[in-house]
């Protein structure tokens, strides 16, 4: 019903302004066409007054009601992410200002020099000291921000630190798994052709022991608070993007082309719950590609934790290669030896041959 009324409310105002408009046609041919063609003129000069206060008003009210509802009133949770947040509101002042001095004066400019008996035109077909002005200015403008962008870029993308944990990050329709390595600190071989979403969802090669380690996990990635994360980007199957809103971090996921990309968390979750005042909050890491039918589905949540945390949590992981193979870890009780057997079977014999003698 509301759907039906919306859409006879869009066809009643058409209606009118077509009325109108064809009743103010009918208006210029009584007066004539000249007088009719500059009273319009007129009018459209104070429309244009009209529409520039109301259109400044509305760009204010859009600013005031939605606002509120962007990440931008809160503070970036990564010391990297600062660093974007500085470059979005300079280009923000930048831009903001010059719409609105260019709108400003186009709107002034048709009111104020519209046509008028008692003022001749002025031609001219070329002004060296204007093209100057408004190519060189905006260059300017634009490579100083073009600058920024590239040096922050080069730094996010560029080698992390040494005491950086190191996570591996790898897309697929339609979730993320995550990766860590183990006690050795590095990661082991995988090939796609090994990839079986039941006992080897990254695709490892069991026979590099480097691999024996790794621990493989799904939904939820722990970070450290304070702690330089450097990211392993991959994917198994489209392109996807890991997008880090809070962070204010994103990257894309390319089959067969690793990406990198590090950044240093600023407040655990716990802490952003209070600073949003929100008891549900939750890092969200997001596909900011579309990546098929699902795509609108493919979200992980990042879990940041104190060091203490993160090393309690860690300890209780087992390895992916334990999981599918549980006779090869290392704390399983392990089922008694023949040595052992023989030794417990050595008694019996002898008690067997005392009692024969007797």
């Amino acid at each position: 019903m509301t759907m039906f009324l919306t859409t006879a409310v869009i066809v009643l105002i058409f209606v009118v302004i077509f009325q109108i408009a064809k009743a103010s046609e009918y208006v210029s041919v009584l007066k004539g066409e000249e007088v009719s063609r500059k009273q319009n003129n007129k009018i459209n000069g104070f429309l244009m007054i009209g529409f520039l206060v109301l259109g400044l008003i509305g760009v204010w009210y859009c600013n005031e009601l939605y606002y509120g509802k962007t990440l931008l009133v809160q503070d970036a949770a990564s010391v990297e992410g600062a660093r974007v947040d500085s470059m979005l509101w300079v280009t923000l002042a930048v831009t903001g200002i010059v719409f609105i001095i260019t709108q400003i004066i186009l709107f002034w400019f048709a009111y104020k020099y519209q046509e008028s008996d008692t003022r001749k035109v002025f031609f001219f077909p070329h002004n060296n000291k204007l093209e100057i002005i408004w190519t060189v200015i905006p260059a300017i403008a634009l490579t100083v921000l073009v600058v920024i962008g590239l040096r922050n870029w080069f730094l996010f993308t560029g080698e992390a630190p040494q005491n950086a944990m190191v996570v591996e990050v790898t897309g697929k329709q339609f979730g993320w798994i995550y990766r860590y390595p183990g006690k050795d600190g590095s990661f082991g071989k995988k090939y796609y052709k090994n990839i079986d979403n039941a006992s080897n969802s990254l695709g490892l090669i069991w026979e590099d022991e480097l691999a024996h380690d790794d621990v493989v996990m799904e939904q939820t990635m722990y970070l450290v608070k304070g702690k330089p994360v450097k990211l392993i980007i991959g994917s198994r199957d489209v392109i996807h993007d890991v997008g880090l809103s809070h962070f204010r971090m994103k990257m894309d996921a390319v089959p067969g082309i690793p990406t990198t990309l590090w950044f240093t968390p600023k407040y655990t979750t716990k802490e952003m719950k209070e600073l949003t005042n929100n008891p549900d909050f939750q890092y969200e890491i997001s596909c900011d590609q579309m990546c098929g039918n699902g795509h609108y589905s493919m979200k992980g949540v990042i879990e940041v934790v104190e060091q203490e945390e993160y090393d309690a949590w860690m300890v209780k992981q087992k390895p992916y290669y334990v999981q599918q193979f549980p006779e090869k870890d290392p704390a399983a009780p392990k089922p008694a030896t023949d040595s052992v057997k023989t030794a417990s079977a050595k008694p019996v014999e002898a008690a067997k041959k005392a009692v024969a003698k007797l």
